[in-house]
């Protein structure tokens, strides 16, 4: 082979080397692009509505839908119980005495933080307007809350869910 056919050759292999990456960076940054309008962190309105969620289903007095509400290993540190709940039937038990007093829940204040596209905190303050189910007796009760929420096989799920009663101001 010649100097002239090496050198030739040399670039119409560096010129397909060159094509081939302008081609694989491409797609590469077209994948890259779709990747990240798919996998997007959500924005806080969207965390925020998963209360929303949460307190429709305490609402139906189901408490299969509320624990529905969490992952199966979630963990759960109720308001009005002292017992630590991490798996679904304590959570399905904690709900079915729960929602004997018509709860009905309003957030006060709230602080989300969107961690990564599948995963979120909402930490605040709500409160709980409970109806006793055999006085028919009105209270609010205000409690500390954090939740903790992992998006699983496209849906966002409860994983932790932290809630006391608010103690009083000094």
């Amino acid at each position: 082979m010649t100097r002239k056919t090496r050198i030739r050759t040399a670039l119409v292999t560096a010129s397909a080397l060159a094509t081939a990456a302008a081609v694989t960076v491409g797609v590469s940054a077209a994948t890259s692009d779709g990747d990240a309008k798919a996998s997007a962190k959500p924005a806080k309105k969207q965390i925020a509505a998963l209360f929303d969620g949460w307190n429709e289903a305490l609402q139906t007095d189901d408490p299969e839908k509320v624990a529905a509400r969490y992952a199966e290993d979630a963990v759960l540190l109720p308001t009005a119980s002292p017992k630590i709940r991490t798996d679904r039937a304590g959570i399905v038990d904690y709900f079915e005495h729960f929602v004997e007093n018509k709860p009905k829940g309003e957030k006060v204040r709230s602080s989300i933080n969107v961690l990564d596209e599948n995963s979120a905190i909402d930490a605040g303050v709500y409160k709980f307007h409970l109806t006793d189910a055999k006085t028919g007796e009105h209270r609010t009760v205000e409690a500390r809350y954090t939740y903790e929420y992992e998006k699983r096989n496209g849906k966002w799920l409860i994983v932790n869910h932290h809630s006391s009663v608010l103690p009083p101001a000094n």
